[in-house]
């Protein structure tokens, strides 16, 4: 392929899906590092992407599909696109594609309407692969002469990092310089399994105040699930939740030093920012931490050894922050 072509990778689906599409990004500019790059997205996850400064553009695709069919098309075409990835597989989005004359159009085999949108066709079965979701996405880019598949320890470099959004003092005043703040994150958005809050509670007790400050987030959606947790909580630890716009959740997940969830949003994103991000994860597929396990420098993860996360105790969670380092 031509190396200075324009790349639209189309990935319309949630926090987490998107982290782990960033390093596809960083890994085309590595190989063609004149391409152009742009991310089909949704709203809500337009913070996400504009982090990576292997992005060129974000194009927001709730504007465009509220535009009648000719004027999406229009669009697309004034971006003078070489090239779209359908990394997440929209039928209205294959179609619109070849409507709007993208010379190469990238899907995989297995969904039908690819056959007949798409002209470059990637053999791909996401549910029945043992590679992660971020190789997975890579795989989709063979079609541009792209065949080295990179390890999940070279990802972490290829999602080229950098919080767009300024930190308001108000949240930057929370950490504590002489202690290693720590953000909870009960909640998934029902995205996967859950650790059970009493463990979250436990784990608290286990975490010296003197050493750990302790934040809870989550969404204003999840703030209504928790607030009555969170009353009886001890009063150092303090409640985030509902109080964050998406870009300024992601500058203050850098400021942190670790966070700790299960496979869920926010903590894909603590693993992109660089800092200590533990997932706790079942080890049933679909979402054990093989195909989904958080990517970054410092991300690691504890695997419950059965469906659940039940075996998971607050005792060796505690143990793994134990062991981070201011």
């Amino acid at each position: 392929m031509k190396t200075s072509q324009h790349i639209l990778i189309s990935r319309t689906d949630a926090i987490g899906d998107v982290v782990l599409t960033l390093p596809m990004c960083g890994y085309l500019k590595k190989v063609y590092p004149d391409c152009r790059i742009s991310f089909l997205g949704r709203s809500y996850t337009e913070a996400v992407i504009n982090t990576s400064q292997a992005v060129d553009e974000f194009v927001n695709y709730d504007e465009l599909k509220n535009l009648p069919i000719k004027q999406q098309a229009d669009k697309l075409k004034a971006l003078k696109i070489d090239t779209i990835v359908h990394v997440y597989p929209r039928k209205e989005i294959a179609n619109l594609a070849k409507f709007a004359g993208i010379k190469t159009r990238i899907g995989t085999t297995n969904r039908a309407f690819h056959w007949l949108s798409c002209n470059k066709l990637v053999k791909l079965s996401r549910k029945n692969s043992n590679l992660h979701e971020a190789q997975l996405n890579i795989r989709l880019l063979e079609p541009l002469d792209i065949k080295e598949m990179p390890a999940i320890s070279e990802l972490p470099i290829y999602y080229h990092f950098k919080s767009r959004a300024a930190l308001p003092e108000q949240f930057k005043a929370l950490m504590d310089d002489n202690r290693l703040n720590i953000i909870l994150h009960p909640k998934s958005n029902g995205s996967g399994k859950e650790w059970d809050l009493k463990k979250f509670a436990e784990l608290i007790d286990l975490l010296p105040k003197e050493r750990y400050r302790v934040f809870i987030s989550g969404s204003e959606k999840e703030r209504l699930l928790l607030k009555d947790w969170i009353t009886v909580l001890p009063d150092h630890v303090i409640d985030l939740t509902g109080k964050f716009e998406l870009d300024q959740f992601i500058a203050f997940i850098a400021e942190a030093d670790g966070l700790v969830a299960a496979s869920t949003g926010p903590l894909h994103l603590a693993a992109l920012a660089g800092i200590h991000a533990l997932g706790l994860y079942p080890t049933k597929k679909p979402g054990n931490p093989g195909r989904w396990g958080p990517i970054g420098k410092l991300a690691e993860h504890i695997d419950s050894g059965t469906e659940n996360l039940d075996s998971i105790s607050a005792k060796d969670v505690c143990a793994r922050i134990n062991d981070w380092k201011k």
